[in-house]
């Protein structure tokens, strides 16, 4: 089991963060384009998930999986949404995104002053926390690269 990547976006479509560890294949377009694409693409889903759902959906849209790959949605009350992709074997990481959330972007981005909201994070310390952190996650493998 393995993480490939994982994209944070404000409630604008602005990407703030994006990591990748695992990710064998390239998108072949520039990184701000594929930014555009992946949260149009999480935008259309909240919306056809919330119309077609037979049932009022407390929780939303959580993930959705390919033949390939796994991606796991969050998405906070102020509208910061955390999108991590995985490998098939994953399970549910809910409690995982919203540690990323409420414990490294809350603490060392929101509440630092240096940090101007709706921009890319520049905190190194963020990056590096956070690359810690997926890194001990009991599904991430060194030798999935």
């Amino acid at each position: 089991m393995t993480v490939h990547n994982l994209y944070l976006f404000d409630r604008n479509g602005v990407c703030l963060h994006y990591s990748e560890w695992h990710r064998k294949k390239q998108a072949g377009i520039p990184k701000e384009e594929e930014y555009k694409l992946m949260y149009g693409m999480l935008f259309s889903i909240r919306s056809f998930v919330s119309k077609m759902s037979p049932l009022d959906m407390k929780d939303g849209f959580l993930s959705f999986q390919t033949s390939r790959y796994k991606l796991h949605y969050y998405e906070t009350p102020t509208g910061i949404k955390v999108v991590m992709n995985t490998d098939l074997g994953v399970g549910p990481i809910r409690d995982v995104l919203h540690h990323i959330y409420s414990a490294l972007y809350v603490e060392l981005v929101v509440k630092n002053p240096l940090c101007p909201m709706g921009q890319t994070v520049q905190s190194e310390l963020f990056r590096s926390r956070l690359d810690s952190y997926v890194r001990s996650l009991p599904f991430f493998s060194a030798r999935a690269g």
